[in-house]
């Protein structure tokens, strides 16, 4: 059984490098790292962001990019009870997304110039969160009730080519936008 599975991702492996070769690595083999913001409605403010993701092309003018997102901000909230008395008890969470990043490039049907970049894409993941309260703080600890761990976000950006190896790219999106360095490899 392992034999087979070692085999099988040989050959998805083997025919994503072929893919690669194919679409002469128009957009993929980038690195893209980028600062940030995101707001998010919880928590009533803008949260600073580091971004990450690597380019894989699949397909002309399509990409897959695994991602990793960063971001930690520190809040209060207002419980009491019985035994409690009401008042602001304070906690900080770090979230940090993870997942695949798909874009397709509308270079093509918009007759960019090859210094332009233009997309749309939609991210897919899972979210780690970390949350850490007062000591004395004895109510619910969860501070997005009633969401799970998956992460959807949907994107549209550019990229301006500095050179072949360097460029500067903007990804405004419904969660987290980003400015950046994406660097050819």
């Amino acid at each position: 059984m392992k034999k087979l599975q070692l085999t099988l991702i040989a050959l998805l492996l083997s025919s994503m490098i072929s893919a690669q070769n194919n679409f002469a690595e128009k957009y993929g083999r980038t690195l893209n790292m980028g600062l940030g913001i995101g707001y998010y409605g919880y928590v009533g403010y803008s949260i600073p962001v580091l971004h990450a993701n690597y380019e894989i092309d699949v397909a002309k003018n399509f990409t897959i990019a695994p991602f990793i997102t960063f971001y930690s901000y520190k809040n209060d909230y207002y419980w009491g009870n019985n035994r409690k008395p009401y008042r602001y008890y304070k906690y900080s969470e770090t979230v940090v997304p993870i997942g695949a990043k798909g874009s397709y490039y509308f270079d093509d049907i918009l007759k960019a110039s090859p210094k332009w970049d233009f997309y749309l894409a939609g991210s897919l993941g899972f979210v780690i969160r970390r949350t850490l309260w007062d000591s004395d703080y004895e109510g619910i600890k969860t501070v997005r009730q009633g969401t799970g761990p998956l992460y959807i976000d949907l994107h549209v950006g550019t990229e301006y080519h500095f050179n072949k190896k360097a460029g500067l790219f903007l990804d405004l999106s419904t969660g987290v936008s980003t400015l950046g360095l994406a660097l050819k490899l």
